[in-house]
């Protein structure tokens, strides 16, 4: 009996277990199924959803539904080679190549066309009116069109206006064609800014930016210092020709090396563009940075442009050649620029502006020394404080304004080169009055309302959590 009991339990046990392997072996093809099933719904819907997104995407073609697919896109960043620091360091300086290159031969052009102080100074200030006026209008126009193509369109317009100053028979014409130059400068330096900041992010941007800047710096030198010694080689019209022809192999290197925009989103819609407009008008960053442009160039372009009539005159009485190799402090600049880069990421914008405009503003004052080599000095210390000032506004430009970069940048160069030719204008009348120790006066007094501007408008304000 107790071994019919066992044997009956051991059927029972391997019923039961016959039973389990079943069951298991109908859940796993059951779950099988379930898996299947639900893969091919997955991939189905997938499938429709990508067709039916491209379908739409047919349909729907317009710049809105451009811009929000490329916003869904992730940007990929890359960090810039040597080539291409080079390549922006080349197109700020023949963007500047031009613009301040007439300031070295001021004193010939008074002769030769019986020119005033005044007039001097206006036709320094002719170039630096167009930028201030076409800035931000071409930022809005290459928020449209693109970048690249022109960046090299202005470069090659650049040459014409060039050429044709040599043929200036009076200094009415000569301002007309530097006016013409000054046109098409806004379409490089403008649209270059707002070229890195899309393309570029972080510790590149800076970089980028103080590459930028020292071509800027070396390309002011250059001008003045070829056009002076070009005047004593072979005459100031034939210079200019030179300078064309230089402003055209510009333009094919740029041409050629500049890498093609890879996150630029075209924003056509001119609506869209005065309402971005309306909120750069209101924004502390942009506001701050062009008031703080403005007084920066004002001091430059009136202290370089009237120095060279003050040492022209008693007791110095420097040529051409002579006054172009005093530009040779803007070397300095083109050396000390980079390491504002340093200097913005341990103290911030705004402790570095006030410290480079107190720098600058212990150069404008050695200026009033009277021997030749302390001048010299206090110019070299003066553009060195500038210089840094620059670099330190555009990158923060650059850092704060997500939106509209180009169009900042625009209103950026308008308050900048507005306040370039206030500097021509007004130390032209200036000088005329009181020579150049009332010229520094002057300077001084629009360095300190640039050192206000930076102590209140460059300060973050903070933010208040909920």
């Amino acid at each position: 009996m107790s071994h019919d009991f066992f044997r009956g339990y051991q059927l029972i046990y391997h019923r039961l277990i016959s039973i389990n392997y079943a069951y298991l072996a109908s859940a796993k093809k059951a779950s099988n199924i379930v898996s299947t099933t639900l893969n091919n719904t997955i991939n189905n819907s997938i499938s429709n959803n990508a067709n039916n997104s491209v379908n739409n995407d047919a349909k729907d073609n317009t710049p809105t539904n451009r811009n929000i697919q490329a916003l869904k896109t992730q940007p990929t960043f890359y960090s810039p080679s040597w080539v291409l620091k080079l390549t922006i360091g080349l197109i700020g300086m023949f963007a500047f190549l031009q613009v301040y290159s007439i300031q070295a031969i001021l004193p010939v052009l008074m002769m030769d066309f019986s020119a005033t102080e005044v007039q001097a100074g206006m036709i320094v200030g002719a170039t630096v009116m167009a930028i201030a006026i076409m800035s931000p209008f071409l930022g809005m126009l290459s928020d449209a069109v693109g970048r690249k193509s022109f960046i090299v369109g202005a470069l090659l317009f650049l040459a014409i206006p060039t050429a044709l100053i040599a043929q200036s028979p009076d200094i009415g014409w000569m301002g007309m064609w530097r006016f013409m130059q000054g046109l098409s400068v806004p379409g490089i330096t403008v649209v270059t800014i707002a070229y890195i900041g899309e393309e570029f992010e972080g510790r590149a941007v800076t970089e980028l930016m103080s590459f930028y800047v020292s071509g800027s710096v070396l390309g002011g030198f250059m001008g003045r210092f070829l056009l002076g010694h070009l005047h004593e080689l072979i005459g100031w019209r034939a210079g200019y020709y030179v300078m064309a022809v230089m402003t055209l192999i510009g333009a094919l290197w740029v041409g050629k090396m500049l890498p093609s925009s890879r996150h630029f989103v075209a924003n056509p819609n001119f609506r869209s563009a005065m309402q971005t407009l309306g909120e750069h008008l209101t924004n502390r960053y942009v506001v701050t940075a062009c008031l703080l442009g403005a007084c920066v160039l004002f001091s430059l372009v009136g202290c370089f442009t009237f120095i060279n009539l003050h040492l022209a005159g008693t007791p110095y009485e420097l040529g051409t050649g002579a006054l172009a190799n005093i530009f040779a402090v803007y070397l300095i600049g083109v050396i000390i620029t980079p390491l504002s880069t340093t200097l913005l990421r341990r103290f911030g914008a705004a402790r570095t502006v006030r410290v480079a405009v107190v720098v600058s503003m212990i150069g404008v004052l050695l200026t009033l020394v009277t021997p030749l080599w302390g001048i010299i000095v206090g110019l070299a210390i003066m553009s060195s404080g500038v210089f840094i000032t620059q670099a330190a506004t555009i990158s923060y430009i650059a850092v704060n304004v997500k939106k509209g970069r180009s169009l900042a940048s625009g209103l950026y160069y308008m308050g900048y080169y507005a306040g370039g030719t206030m500097g021509a204008w007004l130390c032209g009348i200036v000088y005329a009055r009181g020579q150049w120790s009332l010229t520094v006066w002057l300077l001084l007094f629009v360095q300190i309302l640039a050192l206000l501007v930076a102590s209140i408008g460059m300060v973050k304000t903070r933010v208040r959590a909920n």
